[in-house]
């Protein structure tokens, strides 16, 4: 079933989108490291199976979606764990560990819902509390071109969608220090959405476009 499923994510995507991707360079060579990446359009969550030749990954999902009976099944293949958004979700925690620890890959929208403004959204604290944690390495991945409207639109006028893929360094965060947790735990969520933000056209970086950590970033680039 995989197989199919894999002939089929890519069949479809080469038919509504030209995807141009840079950074495979800088994947990790084994898995149990966390790909962080930003959230535009429903397009985003294929873009993991379509980039990847392993498909050793696992993807959370809204629990919500879970009662969609299509998104369940795929669920199974595609390895989803479907997660409470909103309130602390210990059994789905002990999951990402332990696939973690089998050496999966975990890839995740630290923002937990696709941006509707087509703008970062602030990205929430769990996966840089897990990576801090248990020491994960943490690849930050950009997307752009998914954004909902620009490919509905193209869609109907028969177009495909130009979408970008940019791998940028995997980097780890430092052990929680014993004072100011929840300081630290916000300073680390921002170093994650910021070395995606430096990767995404000015346009989408939303919540952090201003943030001293991306223009440091930036900085550096030049």
């Amino acid at each position: 079933m995989k197989r199919f499923l894999r002939w089929l994510i890519h069949t479809v995507l080469k038919l509504i989108t030209r995807i141009e991707m840079s950074g495979y360079e800088n994947l990790p060579e084994k898995g149990g490291f966390v790909i962080a990446v930003n959230h535009l359009g429903f397009l985003d969550a294929p873009m993991a199976y379509y980039a990847l030749d392993n498909w050793n990954l696992f993807i959370p999902v809204a629990e919500k979606w879970q009662e969609n009976p299509l998104l369940r099944w795929l669920g199974k293949h595609l390895n989803f764990i479907f997660i409470d958004r909103f309130n602390p979700d210990l059994r789905s925690m002990r999951e990402m560990m332990k696939r973690m620890e089998e050496g999966q890959t975990l890839v995740i929208a630290p923002e937990g819902t696709r941006a509707r403004d087509e703008k970062m959204a602030q990205g929430k604290p769990g996966v840089a509390y897990l990576a801090s944690k248990m020491g994960w390495q943490i690849l930050p991945v950009a997307i752009s071109g998914t954004e909902d409207r620009i490919f509905k639109g193209n869609l109907k006028k028969l177009r495909r969608t130009q979408i970008k893929l940019t791998a940028g360094k995997p980097f780890t965060l430092p052990p929680f220090p014993k004072e100011n947790r929840e300081e630290k735990l916000q300073e680390y969520t921002d170093e994650i959405m910021c070395r995606i933000a430096v990767m995404l056209p000015e346009k989408n970086r939303g919540f952090y476009a201003e943030h001293p950590r991306l223009k440091e970033l930036l900085a550096e680039k030049r």
